[in-house]
């Protein structure tokens, strides 16, 4: 399911006067910002997620549009290794090598062995057109079978910390949407990490919730903690606009959300809805929780997180 398509949906409900008003351009850099958990940097309240570039006809157009992007005012770029067969990392490094040292650039490995994981490294360098990057996360952790693998004799967490002393990334983390309680583990498991990954939406806390699992773990580490799912695939347009979805999941103990690939339009709303962004009360956030599961039907669950294991 997509996102829908238009123009200030991010402001549904505002009153625009006029046959053919529209909501005014985000004015180009004025995106707050957050510290990053303990890592020393502040980064942004919202980020382009590279998951979906495969929606553009080919590399150069969607070089296109991450340029278009930055040029909006977005400076912190996800992206990982996996994605599009590997070319949304040549779309961000044709689109953003020239400003390369004005953004906060990450890419992922799914590789769970120490050379494999530095194969994935070597390439991403390579496509993205940089000898670093600002945060090499192992990507997709979803069984307890990786997470041995991962801090087993030759796993993949050597080459991570060897990548950061090498300073071929200065922070390192983890990512996936599977299960919270393994997310917990990975958290448990290691004292250093920089950064973690998580779906954080409206209606999670209804369906094996990383917000009431690993959130509390990773805010009392103070690591820098990213958003993903914050629409829920679109699922949760059914029952809050774009700008309720946002803001609730920035108004969570997290740092960054990060969107997916869509039109310049709706990266537009997600910008204004950053720029003039209030944290919801207590109280607003459990009436947009019940808003969000409300109506929803066979649509909650497992139906609607497909992406989660089933309990």
């Amino acid at each position: 399911m997509k996102r829908r398509v238009f123009v200030g949906g991010a402001f549904a409900g505002m009153a625009l006067t006029g046959a053919n008003a529209r909501p005014p351009k985000p004015k180009s850099g004025t995106i707050p910002t957050r510290p990053f958990g303990k890592t020393g940097v502040n980064v942004p309240l919202i980020c382009q997620g590279g998951a979906r570039m495969d929606l553009f006809p080919d590399v150069a157009a969607a070089a296109a549009h991450v340029r278009q992007v930055y040029e909006l005012g977005l400076t912190y770029f996800d992206c990982a290794h996996a994605y599009w067969d590997g070319k949304s990392e040549e779309a961000y490094g044709l689109g953003l090598s020239e400003v390369r040292k004005n953004i906060f650039l990450t890419t992922k490995s799914t590789k769970r062995s120490k050379a494999e994981a530095e194969a994935d490294l070597a390439a991403s360098l390579k496509a993205l057109k940089t000898d670093h990057l600002d945060l090499w996360q192992m990507h997709s952790v979803g069984t307890t079978a990786e997470i041995d693998q991962i801090f087993g004799p030759d796993g993949a967490m050597e080459a991570f910390e060897a990548a950061k002393k090498a300073g071929k990334c200065r922070f390192i983390g983890f990512t996936g949407h599977f299960d919270p309680e393994i997310h917990a583990r990975m958290l448990k498991a290691y004292a250093h990490w920089d950064t973690v990954l998580m779906p954080l939406h409206a209606a999670d806390h209804a369906y094996l919730s990383f917000e009431k699992t690993a959130l509390p773990i990773a805010a009392e580490m103070e690591i820098g903690i990213q958003a993903i799912k914050v629409f829920c695939k679109a699922f949760l347009l059914r029952a809050l606009s774009p700008s309720e979805c946002l803001r609730f999941t920035l108004s969570l103990p997290c740092h960054i959300a990060i969107c997916g690939c869509g039109t310049i339009g709706q990266m537009e709303d997600n910008i204004r809805v950053a720029q003039s962004f209030k944290p919801y009360t207590p109280k607003e956030m459990a009436d947009v929780r019940a808003k969000a599961i409300v109506g929803q039907g066979v649509y909650t669950g497992p139906t609607m997180e497909y992406w989660k294991r089933k309990a």
